[in-house]
């Protein structure tokens, strides 16, 4: 064997030309054709010249084919650099010739000879020795080589390449034995590959040729075609040639009706072929009760489950879990677990599948630990958790927030030696970036490429927006030009993250900047970018920009919707221009939009604070006549107004009708009426009000406590205030500096100086920020009382605590030691001026 790769090597070197290789005239192959040459290597000359010289194409050739024969394998040649570059020399119709003469003598080795060619050297064969070896794999019945081969073609031509391909089908392997075989199998390859037009014309040339195609190719169309009418086309012509259908086929018919919602159908064409079949398929009662399942109908599907048993089938675990997860998603776990027994009962071993249905049926009710039940369940039949099972239970504890949980799972997936998909880590970022822990998030981006895992354009808009979120621009743009770098293509959502960002973040001219780049360099028609930044204007009172914008919107062509609608009421009101407002409420069914809640409920707020009630509840009448149902914003408007009117039992009466409605009040519509109720100096009924939304289940914020506090200060009894402050205190009831501001205030009014002194120093020690308004308030508060030597203990306070002293206070308390005086106090007070930079005079 040595020698003779020796000899093959010394034709290696012989030298080729240009002219030498000029192909020769195009081959057309027939199956009595013989090889193209059948000339062996000269026996090695006496004389000492290593080099052979060959006159003449033909020779080149010849001596390649008897060094092949001779050899009889070529696998050692692999990385043969002379090897290589000989071959690349030739032209394709010579390697042709070559192939054409070896498949007669050496059929396995003009194969290995291709597959060297192409996959070692780089070599794009011709149509013909494609079809060359394929007709050889076909007639050595390899089906899986010859499918991948054809494969290989189809995807390497293209769409629309069936007629030139079945024409050199035609024309040069016409009477090969196996062509009936290739034809059938290119047919195949197009269909497997969604090429069906390809695959249509394939079909309808073998039937002009008498040749008949498989069921396998047939029901491969069948499966593309599922969802159109030609489906049944395709049926009538297989029925019509006589082609056998198998289980599949009527399987792949079934899913078709089902996916094209034609239940009724797909019975029907069960019940004829149970009258066809001595036995029904166990598949096409899959498929159907599938279907059934797939249209939330598992009452359906679980008759045509027990009419298994009576036509005598014996449901598989395919079976059972069709009908479990129809009634997982139902939510139905009791039934769906009784299944499961009753699979066991049957002899039936439940799979990974099934717990990872009862699972995710535990997780989507937010019971985890139900799910933790069935997981371990598993574990104890021997049953080892998949990528599937730790999805979903990531994928549970990071929805029901408890993100440690998932991530540990996280952990325990890789350390296993299992692939986390690209949910598990969508999940994951999504909860960090909520939890404000963007960098945790950021890390796992990385920590995904190093397992192989390639990030898409959500789980990158998850983590910008949660950049923008937490006020970090930069960094967000920054990841937004490394997703562009990737090639991966951004949505509206990580736009709208950036642009938002630096509306709230940035400067109105740097959030501009951005949007004019997109929406010009990108040519992007986003309505969710123009309504982001018109709303920016609006809110800045710019309503000259968000009127130029919209003109943009229209001269694009770009549909506004509803949304900018909304901000350019809420712009025109913001100014008070609310007859323009009206306007553009208006305008809205110019673009067959129908104005909703917020429209509405922002012009209603816009009257209600100019105080013309009249047309706030003419628009609610307009409202309600649209069908527009009104939110719980809407009712607390309509409360503001009627408590300016003072119409307090009207507002009350308001509450009611939410509750009537199926809205639950805020603490924002309570507190707008409880307010009124103080100022009204009914502190009785604005507890009552109090004590409803607990009744409610709605817990007082520090706002609800804010007003009561102040009412009692101001119109009620100071000894109740100071009961409720002491009782929320003593509840650990978290109360704001408001609260003690207000009773310190009252306290200095009444002159109980020790009472507001305690509270300060309580403020104090709490760590509220106290400023200078803040002594302020209480000096000259004991000033105007007279309580000069209480109002210098507040002030001794301040400067010892650090706050400066402004012109203001000092003010206040020259004139109260001038009034009682006290020069000595005065002297102090002018000196600590000059230190602080103040005037004296």
């Amino acid at each position: 064997m040595l020698s003779r790769i020796h000899q093959f090597r010394r034709t290696l070197l012989i030298p080729l030309t240009p002219q030498i290789l000029t192909p020769p005239t195009s081959l057309i192959f027939t199956e009595t054709s013989v090889s193209a040459a059948n000339l062996t290597i000269d026996e090695e000359p006496t004389t000492t010249t290593t080099t052979t010289f060959l006159s003449s194409p033909s020779d080149i050739i010849s001596g390649i084919l008897a060094g092949l024969k001779g050899l009889g394998s070529v696998k050692s040649f692999r990385r043969d650099h002379q090897f290589r570059n000989l071959f690349l020399s030739l032209s394709s119709a010579q390697i042709e010739g070559i192939i054409d003469s070896l498949r007669t003598e050496n059929a396995e080795l003009a194969i290995e000879l291709f597959y060297l060619l192409r996959n070692d050297y780089g070599c794009k064969h011709s149509r013909v020795s494609q079809f060359l070896i394929a007709h050889i794999l076909a007639g050595k019945r390899r089906p899986k080589a010859l499918r991948s081969l054809l494969q290989h073609v189809v995807q390497e031509e293209g769409c629309g390449s069936a007629p030139s391909l079945c024409e050199l089908l035609c024309d040069g392997f016409r009477d090969w034995n196996s062509n009936c075989t290739v034809w059938d199998m290119l047919a195949f390859a197009y269909s497997r590959i969604e090429m069906v037009h390809d695959a249509l014309f394939v079909i309808a040339k073998m039937k002009d040729l008498s040749v008949q195609a498989s069921v396998v190719t047939y029901n491969s169309l069948l499966h593309n075609l599922r969802h159109t009418d030609i489906m049944w086309d395709v049926y009538s012509e297989m029925k019509t040639t006589g082609i056998p259908q198998s289980e599949h086929t009527n399987s792949i018919l079934i899913d078709g009706l089902c996916s094209q919602s034609l239940i009724q159908e797909a019975v029907s064409f069960l019940r004829e072929t149970r009258r066809v079949e001595p036995k029904p398929s166990i598949v096409s009662f899959n498929t159907l009760m599938s279907g059934f399942c797939k249209m939330g109908c598992v009452d359906v599907a679980k008759s045509f489950f027990c009419l298994m048993f009576k036509s005598g089938l014996l449901p598989d675990a395919y079976s059972y879990n069709i009908i479990i997860h129809g009634l997982c998603v139902a939510g139905s776990m009791e039934e769906a677990l009784e299944l499961m027994n009753d699979m066991e009962k049957h002899g039936i071993d439940p799979d990974v599948v099934t717990y990872n249905i009862l699972a995710k049926g535990f997780r989507l009710l937010g019971m985890m630990s139900g799910a933790w039940t069935i997981i371990h369940q598993m574990l104890h039949k021997g049953l080892t958790p998949d990528n599937f099972t730790y999805t979903i239970l990531i994928c549970g504890h990071c929805q029901t927030g408890n993100i440690e949980e998932g991530f540990k799972l996280h952990k325990e997936m890789l350390s296993g030696g299992l692939q986390s998909s690209n949910i598990s880590y969508s999940v994951l970022f999504s909860s960090f970036c909520k939890s404000g822990r963007v960098d945790e998030a950021l890390s796992l981006l990385y920590e995904m490429e190093t397992v192989g895992l390639k990030p898409d354009v959500v789980m990158y808009s998850i983590l910008i927006h949660g950049l923008c979120k937490q006020g970090d621009v930069q960094r967000a743009i920054q990841l937004y030009k490394e997703m562009c770098s990737q090639r991966i293509f951004p949505n509206s959502f990580a736009r709208g993250a950036i642009l938002q960002g630096l509306c709230e973040k940035g400067t109105i001219s740097e959030a501009r900047m951005y949007f004019d780049t997109v929406v010009n360099s990108d040519l992007v028609e986003d309505i969710v970018l123009y309504n982001i930044m018109i709303d920016r204007y609006a809110k800045l009172g710019n309503i000259g920009e968000t009127v130029q914008l919209y003109k943009q919107i229209i001269e694009r062509g770009i549909s506004p919707s509803i949304v900018t609608f909304n901000s350019l009421v809420y712009g025109f009101c913001k100014t008070r221009r609310l007859a323009e407002a009206r306007r553009w409420l208006d305008a809205v069914d110019i673009y067959g939009l129908v104005p909703n809640a917020v429209t509405y409920t922002t012009l209603m707020n816009a009257f209600c604070e100019r105080g013309n009630i009249q047309a706030m509840f003419e628009l609610l009448r307009e409202m309600e006549a649209r069908a527009v149902e009104p939110t719980h914003v809407t009712f607390t408007v309509l409360i503001k107004g009627l408590c300016k009117q003072r119409k307090l039992q009207e507002s009350v009466g308001l509450l009611k009708d939410m509750f009537a409605k199926g809205l639950s009040p805020d603490s924002v519509s309570y507190n707008t009426i409880i307010q009124c109720f103080c100022k009204a100096q009914d502190t009785k009924k604005a507890f009552e009000l109090h004590s409803e939304m607990l009744l409610h289940n709605l817990q007082p914020d520090h706002v609800t406590y804010n007003i009561l506090i102040n009412g009692l200060c101001v119109y009620g009894d100071l000894k109740d205030a100071d009961r409720l402050f002491s009782s929320l205190r003593d509840k650990n009831i978290r109360l704001t500096k408001v609260a003690y501001t207000t009773l310190i205030k009252a306290h200095c009014v009444k002159g109980d100086v020790e009472k507001a002194r305690r509270l300060f120093c309580q403020m104090v020690e709490l760590g509220f920020e106290i400023s200078i308004r803040d002594y302020s308030a209480v000096i000259n508060r004991l000033c105007k009382r007279c309580f000069i030597n209480e109002a210098k203990i507040f002030l001794h306070m301040m400067l010892s605590q650090g706050v400066s002293l402004d012109q203001q206070i000092c003010s206040v308390m020259l004139d109260a030691f001038h009034l009682v005086g006290d020069l000595n106090s005065m002297l102090e007070l002018l000196a600590e001026m000059i230190k602080c930079g103040l005037d004296p005079g």
